[in-house]
């Protein structure tokens, strides 16, 4: 719940009180030995470190992690606090070497982490899986420091369980407007597309992101969480990294952004949290999901650069979308 004042076309997802005590009765709680079927497409309401060893072995294809980095950062009053590298790291392998046993043997990871807790991520994660490349992403949001560099980047460490693991290119090819429009000497488009919006050309995705839009107000994704992930940014990774069907594990999955991507994109789903009021968020969230399934960003199959054509075209019309039934209630 929140007693902000927001501005009349602020979209950011919040709850009332009868929303979350209905939404609360939907979370669920370990204390027993799970088995998948019990916990496929819910919401665990507990501490992580009570859940790991009530999961099950082996069930999970993909495991998404984004843990709180080493700051001193305030979840809805709960507090992390700072530490020395080693002993964020001795944190990490706390959580992380549990958590390989709920992995299949195909199993893919990624860690999100800011470059204090980058090193670390790498250096234990190493010690369980196979490194394959580490993501940096732009995330153009806040106005900086006076005396340092901006902070508008993060990292994505990706690792597989084993040399055996999917990675669907064709899935997350980035679709970019042609600069130079090379033509044949016929004077056709030579690897572009010509379309009545301009040019454009699919590339093959790198380990440089900028074209992620971090959640504000105005999107429809947006919460009060102060670390929300992009729907778009976990997108690339549940496309790339798994398949329809598949399970994917998030266990710090705050508002909820890695299983309402998941619900989109037709895989199941397990997410862990320790916050009551994240969790009915994520609730919340996958309630909305029923109606609208769109990502920003991602349309027609294919992933577009912020602020092109198609992007706007598709905001636009769940605007429209969302206006209409707006009305419809206060009619």
């Amino acid at each position: 719940m929140s007693d902000k004042r927001r501005a009349p076309r602020n979209r950011t997802i919040t709850l009332s009180q009868p929303e979350t005590a209905r939404l609360s009765q939907r979370l669920i709680r370990l204390d027993h030995q799970a088995v998948p079927e019990t916990l496929l497409g819910r919401t665990i309401y507990q501490d992580l470190f009570e859940v790991l060893p009530l999961l099950p072995s082996q069930f999970v294809d993909l495991l998404i992690v984004d843990p709180p980095y080493n700051l001193d950062k305030s979840f809805n009053g709960r507090s992390f606090k700072s530490q020395s590298a080693d002993s964020y790291a001795d944190w990490i392998d706390s959580w992380l070497a549990p958590l390989r046993r709920v992995l299949k043997p195909q199993a893919s990871i990624y860690i999100c982490a800011d470059w204090g807790s980058s090193s670390a991520v790498q250096r234990i994660a190493e010690r369980y899986f196979i490194p394959r490349n580490r993501i940096s992403w732009e995330r153009e949001k806040g106005r900086g420091a006076k005396r340092n560099w901006k902070n508008c980047s993060e990292d994505i460490w990706f690792f597989t369980a084993s040399r055996d693991y999917t990675f669907n290119v064709e899935s997350v090819k980035l679709r970019r407007r042609v600069i130079a429009p090379y033509t044949d000497d016929n004077g056709r488009p030579k690897d572009w597309e010509k379309t009545e919006d301009g040019g454009f050309r699919l590339t093959h995705p790198s380990n440089f992101w900028t074209d992620i839009s971090i959640p504000f107000w105005s999107m429809p994704e947006n919460t009060d969480h102060p670390t929300q992930k992009p729907e778009k940014l976990i997108a690339k990774l549940m496309l790339a990294s798994s398949n329809p069907g598949d399970v994917v594990l998030d266990p710090f999955v705050g508002s909820g952004t890695t299983s309402v991507v998941a619900k989109k994109l037709g895989r199941k789903f397990v997410g862990i949290e320790i916050d009551e009021l994240y969790c009915c968020l994520c609730e919340k969230r996958l309630e909305l999901a029923e109606e609208d399934s769109s990502i920003q960003g991602y349309h027609d199959s294919v992933f577009w650069e912020r602020n092109t054509l198609a992007d706007r075209k598709a905001r636009s019309k769940r605007q429209k979308v969302h206006s209409r039934r707006s009305r419809l209630l206060f009619e």
